[in-house]
């Protein structure tokens, strides 16, 4: 049992060389926790960042309440960091948000009415404040994905989401598993809904995204998806006498 226990929902975020951020972040942050419909604290995942990162986590935690973190004794990517968000996480659910606040965490209003009757509830950004080649990279990318997946999910890159969190800590880990969460919760039977949110233009620190994290790696890693959906095993228990 950690603190997180003690809320319904706890909010993941990684950092990633994000010290410019960092003050920015948690101030949206804590506004958020105030006046969020249900009890809400907030885990930054330090990814071993090489900035001052962690210093400016470890300041604001110390600063403001229901701020909670951990940190990687080295960089292991964004995918990790989500997993080890949701690995440490005891509320009954979690969501998740980049560092960057191109999404608001005030919009987790918008997700969270629907926690109750899905597993996953996932933003659609709206009105992208993204370059044009990050934009068309992102659609190639998604298309792909979803012929390969049938997942349906109209804009897997969006990091605003709401996941119930015993499906969570069912996810598969691998590298590039952030790109497969909704179709790794529907392995699960698992039930999404889809909603539109905001988008915003970054205004400090800079974008971990290139050509080839964000459209050649999702591709080649939508074949080894396949080969784990074929793989996967899902089962349920239907009755037991342990206590």
């Amino acid at each position: 049992m950690n603190v997180t226990s003690t809320y319904e929902f706890c909010i993941i975020v990684p950092i990633y060389n994000e010290e410019e951020n960092i003050k920015r972040l948690a101030e949206a942050l804590s506004l958020y926790i105030q006046q969020a419909s249900v009890k809400t604290c907030v885990l930054f995942v330090n990814d071993g960042s090489k900035d001052a990162s962690l210093t400016g986590i470890k300041e604001v935690c110390s600063q403001h309440e229901h701020l909670y973190y951990i940190s990687f004794a080295k960089n292991c990517g964004l995918s990790a960091a989500i997993k080890a968000g949701i690995d440490t996480a005891e509320s009954p659910f979690v969501g998740y948000i980049d560092a960057d606040l191109q999404t608001s965490p005030e919009d987790f209003e918008l997700l969270l009415p629907y926690r109750n009757n899905f597993e996953l509830v996932t933003g659609i950004r709206m009105g992208r404040k993204d370059s044009f080649v990050k934009k068309l990279s992102s659609r190639i990318a998604n298309n792909f994905r979803r012929m390969m997946t049938h997942d349906g999910a109209e804009d897997t890159g969006c990091p605003l989401k709401v996941i119930n969190t015993i499906y969570a800590k069912r996810i598969p880990f691998f590298n590039g598993m952030h790109r497969f969460i909704p179709a790794l919760i529907q392995l699960q039977q698992g039930r999404i809904k889809q909603l539109p949110v905001r988008h915003f233009e970054r205004i400090a620190g800079q974008s971990k995204f290139h050509l080839w994290n964000r459209l050649i790696s999702p591709l080649v890693d939508c074949f080894a998806y396949r080969w784990m959906k074929k793989r996967y095993i899902n089962y349920s228990i239907e009755s037991a006498n342990i206590k």
